[in-house]
C-alpha cells in the first residue's frame, strides 16, 4: 500500500473500532441496569419502554475530533 493512504488507513480503523464501541453500548447498558451511577460524561444510557440507547459523549467528542483533524491535516499540509 502506497504511503500517502496509511494515515487514511490508521483513521479507518480507529473509526471502524468506535463505531463497533457504539453499537455494543446498548447491549451492555441492557444487561448491566448498574451502569447508570457511572457519569454522564462517561456512559449515557436513555431506557423508555423496551427501547435502549447508550453512548459515550467522550467518545463521541474523540470521534469527531479525530475527523475534523485528519480532514483539515490534509488541506493544510499542501
Amino acid at each position: 500500500m502506497p504511503k500517502e493512504y496509511e494515515g487514511f488507513t490508521i483513521l479507518g480503523l480507529i473509526l471502524i473500532v468506535l463505531g463497533l464501541i457504539m453499537i455494543v453500548l446498548p447491549f451492555i447498558s441492557k444487561l448491566f441496569p448498574s451502569f447508570g451511577r457511572i457519569p454522564s460524561i462517561i456512559w449515557w444510557t436513555y431506557r423508555s419502554d423496551n427501547f435502549y440507547f447508550a453512548t459515550s459523549p467522550i467518545l463521541i467528542i474523540v470521534s469527531v475530533a479525530s475527523l475534523l483533524l485528519f480532514i483539515f491535516g490534509r488541506y493544510l499540509r499542501c
